[in-house]
């Protein structure tokens, strides 16, 4: 009787060892769960059609994304809110060491390049701009008073112009924020003295085969001169690939998952063919995949 005992205590202990064993770790994987991701609120058009893509590819794949200001997405990031993070910059120092205390193993990866637009009015003269002139209007000495419009006081627009244009010159009194790159065009648009600063991929005309790749008609898009070639460029595929344009940037996955999650395969799938011809289609310049650029001359 004894014996029996044993022999079902063993049995019963290996049944539950087995069943715990084949139990996954994670109820999702590279292609299929749910997870809640958040995203930059400047790239929402290019994301939506990236989540578009792939989900008709992986149908049993559910991401929730949430489009932000870039320091709540990085918010969310450390408050273990969003597995990924899709925003214009990398980690930190400070931030790599907070994730060893929370032991979180960051991965991330340039994705694509595209560039910050400068709008103004319809009626607006200034339409060629250089560095200079730029940085007077944003610390409002300029010599024409400019009233100027970001798309969130949080936003990765404002924390690019504050670190990589103005370098720790404070904004002036005539800035101010709206709530998203949409409120922004309207209001330049409605606003003889306004100057408005959005997301490159908000500007592109809705595409069809007599417009492709032209800007909306409601404002006016600034060209902006290169210090180097002292030439005039505005934020076109082209010249954000060879960053002729000086407002040019990169997104940015910054990832959390220490395993083949969800997160990591819609990560992979921005970085594979697929994921990079949506951005080669929305004006973005794709950084995984190789792109050659060619001179063209024009015969008159």
């Amino acid at each position: 009787m004894r014996f029996l005992n044993n022999l079902l205590f063993i049995l019963s202990a290996s049944f539950v060892f087995f069943s715990c064993e084949d139990k996954p770790m994670h109820e999702d994987t590279l292609a299929k769960g749910t997870i809640d991701i958040s995203a930059d609120e400047a790239y929402q058009p290019v994301i939506e059609e990236q989540k578009k893509v792939f989900d008709s590819s992986y149908p049993d794949a559910h991401i929730n994304i949430h489009y932000k200001p870039e320091a709540e997405c990085f918010k969310d990031y450390f408050d273990n809110k969003a597995r990924i993070i899709l925003v214009t910059r990398e980690l930190t120092k400070a931030e790599k060491d907070l994730c060893t205390q929370k032991k979180i193993f960051p991965s991330s990866e340039a994705l694509a390049s595209d560039g910050i637009a400068v709008i103004v009015n319809n009626d607006a003269q200034d339409t060629l701009l250089d560095m200079d002139a730029l940085t007077g209007i944003l610390t409002g000495v300029y010599k024409k008073k400019y009233t100027v419009v970001f798309d969130n006081q949080l936003s990765s627009t404002v924390r690019y112009i504050s670190d990589s244009i103005l370098k720790g010159a404070k904004l002036g009194s005539n800035v101010f924020a709206a709530k998203d790159n949409s409120q922004v065009i309207d209001y330049v648009s409605k606003n003889p003295a306004a100057m408005g600063f959005v997301g490159m991929n908000y500007v592109y005309a809705n595409e069809d085969t007599s417009r492709a790749g032209t800007f909306i008609n409601t404002v006016k898009v600034v060209a902006m001169q290169n210090d180097k070639d002292r030439q005039f460029y505005k934020p076109y595929q082209a010249y954000i690939a060879l960053k002729s344009y000086p407002l040019t940037r990169k997104l940015y996955y910054v990832n959390a998952e220490s395993y083949h999650g969800l997160g990591t395969g819609f990560a992979n799938f921005l970085g594979s063919h697929r994921g990079q011809l949506v951005f080669l289609h929305a004006h973005f310049f794709p950084l995984k995949e190789q792109i050659t650029i060619r001179e063209a001359a024009i015969n008159q």
